[in-house]
């Protein structure tokens, strides 16, 4: 098991304990990752995928996972969630919302 977010594409970081007499030796951080269940109400399927608790955060603020996965790069996605992502726009084609504002 890979130690990576399949939607925000957090990988372990490299480091050093420092002791009080200032030896250095290395570690790892690992990200915070969970197995999570989301639902796609659009491809009515569910998945589970390990998740980073960043990433569970980011489905929330957007709303659902359809529409985080509709506006996420592709390029953080692991290569399950690119197809995933593909037959979600061919069902709904994204649309981008205008954002200005108007004085």
């Amino acid at each position: 098991m890979t130690k990576k977010c399949e939607l925000t594409g957090k990988i372990p970081m490299k480091g050093h304990n420092v002791s009080h007499a200032n030896n250095k030796t290395k570690r790892r951080f690992l990200p915070n990752l969970k197995k999570v269940r989301f639902t796609s109400q659009i491809l009515n399927r569910s998945l589970k995928l390990t998740v980073s608790n960043a990433g569970v955060r980011s489905v929330d603020k957007r709303g659902s996972f359809d529409d985080f996965l509709k506006n996420v790069k592709n390029k953080n996605l692991s290569p399950r969630l690119k197809k995933l992502k593909k037959n979600l726009l061919i069902k709904v084609p994204f649309r981008k919302t205008s954002t200005s504002k108007s004085v």
